[in-house]
């Protein structure tokens, strides 16, 4: 299993835009990979609605996992989206 803890950059946190990006991101990988904070159960990090119940805000910290093949590529180009400034995208 590859994992990774990364720090939301998005000023808004993990809402509505910057949510919906990182779920069509997700769903862009053929493994399976899980979004989670302390404290609360990992969620698929293809859903929407379960990345938006996170409550994720800027400057938390959550870790993705994935295991099988190409988790390591899905789990690095997911953090690395979650680490910029979504909102500031055009």
């Amino acid at each position: 299993m590859h994992q990774r803890t990364v720090v939301i950059g998005s000023r808004s946190g993990l809402h509505a835009r910057p949510a919906s990006l990182f779920v069509k991101a997700a769903a862009q990988h053929s493994v399976k990979v899980t979004i989670g904070r302390d404290g609360q159960s990992a969620v698929d990090a293809r859903s929407l609605l379960s990345v938006l119940a996170l409550g994720a805000q800027h400057g938390d910290s959550v870790v993705l996992a994935a295991e099988g093949e190409g988790a390591e590529t899905a789990v690095e180009e997911l953090a690395a989206l979650l680490a910029r400034d979504l909102d500031a995208t055009p």
